[in-house]
């Protein structure tokens, strides 16, 4: 992702320099990372950003861990032996079948629209398995924030402020001229993960984002999705 106007704050740490509204529209979803890692004074700036985020009683339930190197690695190949043995262990319930209607229609758009962007034809189950263990590859990102979380009554609450501090840390990564993906199937093994990542059990695998420099010749950030207008979401009131 280009840098136009590299500019330094007061921590040191690039910053593109672009107004709220481009950073806002520029984020996407990256499915394809160079191999290069982010320096750890900007990793820091990203955390710091995301760490203003807002939470229900300013109860800041986030529970961050960043993954690079040799851990992500053994990480990954964890994962994907789960993959193969079929042992999802996640926190929270996830089914394509749950969503209905118009919802259902953009999930099933995004995931066609994906698909024929990597050149995986309808019914070829092998490239559909391995464009899926991408996943767990982490898109070949140098870097994964897995986010945990303390259990609260029904989680809905802490999973909404989970959700402002991960837009918060995309924002952010936008922002320094990085990309991310948010995954939920980083969440599907969770045991797994807490394992090798040592974290106790009394904190809930959300979900993960994968970040670093975005491959602009990656097929999967060939893919943009874009958004209905807002009136199909929003009713004014008054």
């Amino acid at each position: 992702m280009e840098n136009p106007t590299s500019t330094k704050d007061n921590t040191g740490s690039q910053s593109t320099g672009l107004a709220f509204q481009d950073v806002v529209r520029r984020r996407k979803s990256c499915r394809g990372f160079l191999p290069t890692a982010v320096p750890g004074e900007i990793i820091t700036s990203v955390l710091e950003d995301a760490q203003q985020a807002p939470s229900n009683c300013n109860t800041q339930p986030w529970n961050t861990h960043i993954v690079s190197g040799d851990k992500l690695r053994e990480l990954s190949a964890a994962l994907l032996k789960e993959l193969e043995a079929g042992n999802f262990t996640p926190d929270f319930t996830f089914d394509n079948d749950h969503f209905y209607g118009t919802y259902s229609d953009r999930q099933k758009a995004q995931g066609k629209a994906y698909y024929e962007g990597m050149g995986v034809a309808r019914g070829d189950r092998e490239s559909r398995r391995a464009v899926e263990a991408l996943n767990w590859k982490f898109y070949n990102a140098p870097h994964a924030a897995f986010l945990f979380m303390p259990s609260f009554g029904d989680h809905v609450r802490v999973a909404s402020d989970m959700g402002m501090y991960a837009q918060t840390f995309l924002l952010s990564l936008t922002d320094h001229g990085l990309a991310g993906i948010p995954q939920t199937g980083l969440g599907f093994f969770a045991e797994t993960t807490r394992k090798v990542l040592n974290v106790s059990d009394e904190f809930k695998l959300l979900f993960g984002i994968s970040f670093g420099f975005a491959d602009p010749d990656a097929p999967g950030n060939s893919i943009q999705m874009g958004r209905d207008p807002i009136s199909k979401n929003v009713t004014f009131h008054g």
